[in-house]
């Protein structure tokens, strides 16, 4: 084992401070977006409008193109960081979240509806000064 490690030692060290970068990102970026949502954002059944409707197709189809990349690159960093040390879960979640999937704002909606996480976003908004999440 120890072997192993001495011989992917810069490889553990560029994950390890990957990790980091992560960690700290997520702590700083979660907070941010949350107070950014409207307080809206949950009380539909469906998404309203669509992200970049207002681009042209081409333009529209490049940003959703390297959005999904984005999300498709940290949920292979995630799964590398849960081989080594880092926040591999979270890096995945984050990647998750970056995709355009069928069902992902179903299953978005669906986890602010628990008590302890609507709970604890309210509470960042009100810190904030924005008001509380409309379900």
């Amino acid at each position: 084992m120890i072997e192993l490690i001495k011989r992917h030692e810069i490889l553990i060290w560029w994950m390890t401070g990957l990790s980091g970068i992560t960690f700290i990102a997520t702590v700083i970026a979660v907070p941010w977006l949350i107070v950014r949502l409207p307080s809206d954002y949950f009380s539909y059944k469906r998404r309203i409008k669509k992200l970049w409707n207002d681009h042209h197709p081409v333009v529209r189809a490049a940003l959703l193109t390297i959005k999904n990349l984005t999300g498709y690159i940290l949920i292979l960093t995630g799964i590398i960081m849960l081989l080594t040390p880092g926040q591999g879960m979270l890096t995945i979640l984050i990647g998750i979240i970056f995709l355009d999937l069928p069902g992902k704002f179903r299953f978005e909606r669906w986890m602010i509806t628990r008590p302890a996480v609507l709970r604890s976003v309210n509470w960042l908004r009100r810190r904030a000064g924005k008001a509380p999440l409309v379900l």
